[in-house]
């Protein structure tokens, strides 16, 4: 349920539904507006009962959200999020799009720096690179650990670049947040939902990408798990889904970057690289991403794609990454 407190309440009066809230067992969720304050009832199991809340004075609406997300959900904060890394990039519905770029994986240090001066000098603020890598197969090259952090810091101190690297496992959270700038919550872990949970509880902001079956219910309501964990700071990345069709690595449907600009406040990026998997394409998927209105993209680039250790046929060369920049540019 959500509450929609009258303009003129007072604080006394958003304080007595908020301890009505508590008494029935569950958890209130103040959500100031620009003309009044709305408050989120969260913790129920099914419906939410309005007898309580009638001999209440200053509420003027009791709206019931039937979503099994919600503080995700425009229901709950009709204004959009802005999510802010490093300090100087800024990720939003309505800001101008961000270019995140780099290798897959980071393999060594001449290989980062190199992908990093490259896509810097085009015009990316976001360095991307895994130092763990989730693959399917075991004997597949698992990205380098935590040594790549110190080359990605290094990056960064070079070329003043945000890096964003995935986090697997709660073990790593620690030791991955305290040099990254951005989360990332990749496809095979969008419902690992403990992890989900101890993101939740960093301050730091997260990419969390949509799983390879999943529903836009099932990717809103991951989400939902780390911003109730209190932290609202998370960009939602859609790399395509599994189908029936194998003619690309993934379908990637782009009418879903409008429809969930209708359902939530948080940011959406595309990842046109995993979606495709073919590099020839990747600058028209580009391009439809930001005519669709994503807050952004995020690119794979390589400086030797036909050496590269991990998905080297999706990955632009620093060539091919200026010139897809170039004509972004020109979309205006």
């Amino acid at each position: 349920m959500l509450i929609v407190m009258d303009h003129l309440a007072s604080q006394e009066q958003i304080d007595a539904v908020s301890k009505r809230i508590r008494s029935l067992g569950l958890m209130p969720q103040p959500i100031p507006g620009e003309n009044r304050v709305a408050i989120g009832v969260l913790g129920n199991h099914g419906y939410v009962d309005e007898e309580p809340f009638r001999d209440l004075s200053g509420i003027q609406q009791l709206i019931h959200v039937s979503k099994p997300y919600k503080l995700v959900s425009r229901d709950f904060r009709p204004n959009d999020t802005r999510v802010t890394l490093a300090g100087n990039v800024t990720i939003g519905w309505s800001e101008a799009p961000v270019t995140i770029a780099g290798p897959c994986a980071v393999e060594n240090r001449d290989q980062v720096l190199t992908a990093a001066r490259a896509v810097k000098k085009a015009g990316a603020t976001v360095l991307r690179g895994g130092v763990f890598k989730p693959r399917t197969g075991p004997h597949t090259f698992q990205g380098v650990g935590y040594e790549g952090l110190e080359i990605l810091a290094e990056a960064r101190a070079e070329t003043g670049l945000a890096i964003v690297t995935e986090v697997m496992r709660i073990d790593q959270l620690e030791r991955v947040a305290a040099v990254a700038d951005f989360l990332q919550i990749g496809a095979r872990n969008m419902q690992n939902f403990d992890l989900l949970k101890e993101v939740g509880q960093i301050d730091k902001p997260v990419m969390l990408k949509r799983g390879m079956s999943a529903t836009v219910e099932e990717f809103l309501a991951a989400a939902e798990y780390i911003v109730s964990e209190g932290n609202e700071q998370v960009v939602l990345c859609e790399r395509g889904i599994r189908t029936f069709e194998t003619a690309l690595r993934n379908t990637l449907d782009l009418g879903i970057v409008p429809y969930l600009r209708q359902l939530t406040h948080l940011p959406v990026i595309v990842d046109p690289s995993h979606a495709t998997g073919r590099r020839d394409i990747i600058g028209p998927v580009a391009k439809a991403a930001l005519v669709v209105g994503a807050a952004g993209i995020m690119v794979e680039v390589h400086p030797e794609p036909a050496q590269a250790l991990c998905d080297g046929p999706q990955a632009l060369t620093p060539g091919d990454f200026h010139r897809l920049m170039r004509e972004l540019d020109t979309l205006g």
